[in-house]
């Protein structure tokens, strides 16, 4: 009976320290990737003398909100037109730096929708289902080699949604689902556990069909 008590009050205790350990676990870690960008001698200990906890990472903010400010007037447009044109006649590093800003421009912007609805599809094999998120229809040339109408989905892995699989699916094979994206992703990162509350079953909106391609 004793063991028990113990193993409760032990179980009990991980579940208030894995959450809260985890959570410092990934703010440390997005902290030490943004303060390894700035040079050494832009560190506190260079400019100050003294090692001030932070330092790196503050000033990684204020150069994005600084950058941010600048390119929302015309003249940092105009420069910032000007640096894209140069980087878009370096041949390798137009391809990359294109790809990316397509990619950024989608998901972290105010009115994007790079997570336009949560889905139920069939993955990796018929008969397992999981939760995806529809990014869009396929268009251009892919289009033209898919037989009836496609969507294309994210199926995110667990419990790192930040990787996942791009797929191309039959329309008629995802299911789309009422509840909204954040709880999905809730669903997903805490391994089903934590299920979102059942929805009223609404009119499903149709999906748009791909743009016609001239071939």
């Amino acid at each position: 009976m004793g063991m028990r008590i113990i193993k409760k009050y032990f179980i009990t205790g991980l579940l208030i320290w894995v959450p809260l350990a985890i959570t410092v676990w990934v703010l440390g870690l997005l902290v030490a990737t943004l303060e390894g960008f700035v040079p050494s001698f832009l560190s506190s200990q260079s400019l100050f003398g003294i090692n001030i906890p932070g330092f790196r990472f503050a000033l990684v903010i204020v150069v994005v909100l600084l950058t941010g400010i600048f390119a929302a007037n015309l003249l940092g447009r105009t420069l910032l037109e000007q640096w894209e044109s140069l980087l878009g006649r370096i041949p390798l590093v137009r391809s990359i730096y294109n790809s990316v800003k397509q990619v950024s421009d989608t998901v972290l912007a105010p009115n994007g929708q790079a997570f336009r609805q949560a889905v139920l599809v069939q993955y990796p094999r018929a008969g397992s289902w999981t939760i995806a998120f529809l990014t869009g229809v396929p268009s251009g040339e892919v289009a033209n080699h898919l037989p009836g109408e496609h969507v294309s989905v994210y199926v995110p892995t667990t419990p790192n949604p930040t990787s996942g699989f791009f797929l191309m699916m039959p329309r008629d094979h995802v299911i789309e689902l009422q509840m909204s994206v954040d709880a999905a992703l809730k669903y997903i990162v805490s391994m089903g556990v934590v299920a979102p509350p059942a929805q009223p079953v609404a009119a499903v909106t149709p999906i748009p069909a791909a743009p016609a391609v001239d071939s």
